[in-house]
């Protein structure tokens, strides 16, 4: 079960969870954004009736996004791995967090361009491995808005 800590800032607190303890799933629709302090987490998606680890964060990662940016439900569900302590920001903490430290929002902007460099790199990995035609991919990528190569969103 997690422990909650007040923090000096009203929209932001600290979460100690232990390990494997689920901190949000897969549909929830909470908003917050999640600095790992200590410890790591494991993200997990549902698809084709199995659960797969999508990936690991670490200490100084960031978490829960998708949900906070977009106002959708969660993409998938996040565990602990180990004992694991997160600063939790609100949507309003968030904007607050920005406006006090503007590097914030430029390493959160690095670190979510990596990922989608991350991405489409396994996917053109995948596509060389398994042979897929050119013009499938080209299509997946037009459906997704140029896949996080400046295209249009749909």
């Amino acid at each position: 079960m997690s422990v909650k800590f007040e923090t000096k800032f009203q929209h932001e607190y600290l979460e100690e969870y232990e390990d494997g303890e689920c901190i949000f799933e897969e549909g929830d629709t909470g908003r917050d954004l999640y600095i790992i302090q200590s410890g790591s987490v494991q993200i997990r998606k549902k698809a084709s009736n199995n659960e797969f680890e999508m990936t690991i964060f670490k200490k100084g990662d960031f978490f829960g996004d998708m949900a906070l940016l977009q106002s959708l439900p969660r993409y998938a569900s996040a565990y602990a791995q180990g004992k694991t302590n997160l600063l939790i920001l609100k949507p309003a903490g968030f904007l607050l967090k920005i406006r006090r430290d503007p590097t914030f929002a430029f390493e959160m902007l690095q670190q979510l361009s990596y990922r989608v460099k991350m991405t489409n790199d396994r996917l053109l990995e995948l596509v060389s491995r398994h042979q897929i035609p050119m013009n499938d991919v080209q299509e997946l990528m037009k459906a997704i808005g140029g896949g996080g190569t400046g295209g249009e969103q749909p």
